[in-house]
């Protein structure tokens, strides 16, 4: 019997010729031509450790003729414009190295001006103000740039605006559910936004946040600071499939720290990289036995009101399985997997599991729970002290609130002396004694009160309840002689302890939440996890660190995937560059303002975004700037440009930290955007037109030109009313009067506000006759009661924040 290939449910039979040419090939023994044998993936220019080469000696380079146009300030230093070399900087010295192979001419620098907003919106992601501005001018001393790089790297607001970057990358997102159900992330996820801003203000060590954020709860178990960051874990948190959280969390932290698609993996082996579904399922293994829960913090009792959202090892012993062509519903038990890393990276982690400390494993004995504890309870004793005074069931709660302190302060002191291991000494006798004296008592001052309570019911009753009332108070009466025989006994030390709180997260949408004890060792995995990836020895960690904060400097990144280094991504072109870089960043601790302040440093950086003149043949070898002629011009985020609005109108809060705001205030709030509430389907309208990054997955904003993107900035009322605003300041500033030297200053100054620059002399006339011409227009129209002038200044503020140059980084 034989077998039709292909199948009759699969394609059509083969032709008879074919078939006799099949066989004829078998015949002759079957012989294919020779395969390529691939090479070793290990020699991947990404899986091998970076190098620093040494930089290249500096190369001369001409900048060509001075700048016309808008751009007409002189450089600092630069009037000359003498041929120079491109060599103090090692960024331009790689760079000067391709362009000599390519051909090519670097772009002149950049006009001091927008050099200026250029690195003040790269920095704190705002512009500068006119005053800094001017004194960026007046300021000829060597140096001067620098300084400016150095403040606003040290500017609370660098954290704001680099934090943002670094939440697209993360998947920041707030809690997110429906009709009051929690479904995604959760609540109080903005400690760990703080704890970002926080970090990259304090220019904490990238490696250093890389393991606080998977391992905090192990690095540093009763440390609120530091466990907030494991918020980076908590936000994948998903109520309808426990292993849709889990496939999210390898996804985004290979994807996000490694460069690596490893969820390629989950099904079957990786189709391109050497990453095997075991390998996916082992890089699983670290996380398994992790869940989340909120802590109470101080001052908040209630931990939906206010707490600490965290991660931590819930279920140690948990076995890893593969799952059969990634079918959760056919999990290989065959052969439980441990934690390991691919096997290309050959990297070893050492798991050592951690021992907690009390606090970490049983949050409410830690001392302020009790102190808040023994405070509450003291209070309830005064406010029923307050109204006890004639009222007999007032004057029972009064005794019933007076023991229950007792009772509980008692076996508070029996807890701590066990704690401290002194359980058995005369002291914790003592003690154990009084609280279980002091809870039999209650038990008979609480049956006294239902009694009370019953008697009263009874003797109010209708005649057709009277029965049941009457079988209420014996029943009262009988609980009240048990506990009263009880109180009778001899005292012992078998007190009841206080009840204890172990809240955790869902794992699924159907659970009922237990309370069982958390456990008091963590296994150590996610540690270990986290010292591989942010080990020096790790080739893809600083690449691709690298890569994300060159990428959001310069417009366009040194390797074009930034979160895929595997096999399918070539070697960059400027590969010795972000090699060096690599090693730099790395040596340098991980600082991340040692890596911005090199790279806004460098003539690179400097150069004009746009070309003419003798840069025209550029455009011919490298159309696509590949090799970084010219600067390349970026759209500003929605983000800074409704700060940026803010800002300019003097309305900007700068206040940092706190809970999420409300979307529905956005549009008249004056707090900074990376504040309000941001999740899937919940984001500020303004935003959703400018690009805005996705919760799910944004490791780079898409940017896009689209006639909505004008509408909103002429329209919307974010920016009509901050027009009138910024036209108001800058009539304060120059003055009310209607002349011509005063409306000549209100162009200057409108134009070095909004766009950081001085108008043309074109521009200049056209602003003019635009100012008198609306003048008379607004005249006429009395239907507005601002004055014609005011309207007119607002229309003209209004076109420049409509502008390009507003909405681009030049």
């Amino acid at each position: 019997r034989t077998r039709r290939m292909p199948p009759e449910s699969e394609g059509s039979a083969l032709r008879d010729s074919e078939i006799a040419t099949l066989k004829a090939w078998i015949d002759q023994g079957a012989r294919a031509p020779a395969e390529p044998i691939p090479p070793d993936p290990r020699r991947h220019w990404a899986f091998q450790e970076p190098v620093r080469q040494a930089v290249p000696p500096s190369v001369p380079c001409f900048r060509g003729p001075e700048v016309s146009g808008s751009d007409t300030l002189p450089r600092r230093g630069r009037e000359s414009m003498p041929p120079s070399r491109w060599g103090r900087n090692p960024v331009d010295a790689f760079l000067a190295v391709a362009h000599s192979r390519q051909g090519l001419s670097p772009s002149p620098p950049v006009s001091d001006d927008l050099l200026l907003r250029r690195v003040y919106l790269d920095l704190i992601g705002l512009p500068p103000t006119r005053e800094e501005l001017h004194a960026f001018r007046n300021d000829r001393s060597p140096g001067a740039y620098e300084r400016v790089v150095e403040r606003l790297l040290d500017d609370p607001r660098h954290g704001e605006r680099w934090g943002r970057h670094w939440m697209d990358v993360w998947r920041y997102s707030d809690w997110y559910g429906l009709e009051g159900e929690l479904r995604a992330s959760h609540k109080h996820i903005w400690r760990w936004r703080d704890w970002i801003i926080e970090s990259l203000n304090r220019d904490k060590g990238y490696d250093r946040m890389v393991l606080e954020m998977l391992a905090g709860d192990e690095l540093a178990p009763t440390d609120p600071d530091i466990l907030r960051a494991t918020g980076y874990l908590v936000r994948n948190w998903y109520i309808f499939n426990r292993n849709f959280w889990l496939d999210d969390v390898i996804q985004h932290t290979a994807r996000g720290f490694l460069g690596l698609t490893m969820q390629c993996a989950r099904c079957h082996d990786h189709k391109y990289d050497p990453i095997s579904q075991v390998d996916y399922y082992r890089f699983r293994a670290f996380f398994e036995p992790h869940h989340v829960r909120i802590d109470r913090i101080p001052a908040f009792a209630d931990r939906e009101q206010n707490g600490l959202s965290r991660v931590y090892d819930a279920t140690p012993d948990m076995p890893t399985y593969l799952f059969v062509r990634g079918d959760e519903n056919h999990p290989d038990r065959s052969r439980p997997l441990r934690p390991g890393t691919p096997d290309v990276l050959e990297g070893r982690v050492e798991i050592t599991p951690i021992s907690l400390p009390r606090d970490a494993y049983c949050p409410d004995k830690r001392d302020f729970v009790l102190r808040e504890t023994l405070a509450g309870s003291a209070a309830e004793v005064a406010r029923a002290r307050d109204g006890a005074a004639a009222v007999t069931r007032l004057r029972w709660e009064l005794q019933r609130a007076e023991v229950r302190h007792a009772a509980l302060t008692a076996v508070i002191r029996a807890e701590q002396l066990e704690d401290a291991g002194k359980k058995g000494s005369a002291e914790w006798t003592k003690w154990a004694v009084e609280a279980a004296g002091r809870q039999r008592e209650l038990a008979v001052l609480e049956a006294g009160v239902k009694r009370w309570g019953a008697r009263q019911t009874a003797a109010a009753a209708p005649a057709t309840e009277r029965d049941e009332a009457s079988k209420k108070v014996a029943d009262a009466e009988q609980a009240l002689a048990r506990a009263e025989a009880e109180r009778r006994k001899p005292t012992t030390t078998a007190y009841t302890p206080r009840p204890l709180a172990f809240p955790r997260a869902k794992t699924t949408y159907r659970e009922v939440v237990p309370n069982d004890p958390y456990p008091k060792v963590s296994t150590g995995r996610r540690l270990a996890l986290a010292r591989w990836v942010a080990d020096r020895n790790n080739p893809l960690t600083a690449r691709v660190a690298v890569n994300h904060v060159w990428t959001r400097h310069f417009g366009a990144p040194l390797v074009g995937s930034m979160f895929d280094f595997g096999l399918r991504t070539p070697r960059p072109v400027h590969h010795e560059l972000l090699d060096w870089l690599s090693v730099e960043f790395m040596e340098s601790g991980w600082s991340m303002k040692h890596l911005h302040r090199l790279l806004v440093t460098s003539e690179a950086y400097r150069m004009r975004s746009w070309s003419e003149g003798r840069t025209q043949p550029n455009q011919q070898r490298d159309p696509d700037n590949r090799f970084l002629w010219r600067m390349n011009p970026r759209r500003l985020e929605g983000e800074v440009l409704r700060d940026s609005l803010l800002h300019l109108a003097g309305r900007l809060d700068s206040r940092q930290g706190g809970p999420e705001l409300p979307i529905a205030d956005a549009e008249g709030g004056t707090r900074r955007t990376v504040y309000y509430h941001y999740a899937k389907d919940e984001r500020i309208p303004f935003l959703t037109m400018f690009d805005a990054p996705s919760v799910e997955e944004c490791y780079r904003r898409h940017e896009t030109i689209v006639p909505q993107q004008a509408l909103v900035m002429s329209n919307s009322k974010l920016t009509l009313a901050r027009a009138s605003e910024i036209a108001a300041a800058i009539s304060r500033e120059v003055g009310g009067h209607d002349t011509p030297a005063v409306r000549a200053a209100f162009i200057v100054s409108a134009f070095e506000r909004i766009l950081g620059r001085v108008p043309t002399v074109q521009e200049r006339g056209e602003c003019e006759a635009a100012l008198a011409e609306l003048t008379l227009l607004f005249t006429a129209d009395r239907s507005a009661g601002a004055p014609a002038r005011d309207r007119a200044r607002a229309s003209l503020v209004h076109v420049l924040l409509n502008h390009n140059d507003f909405v681009t980084a030049r």
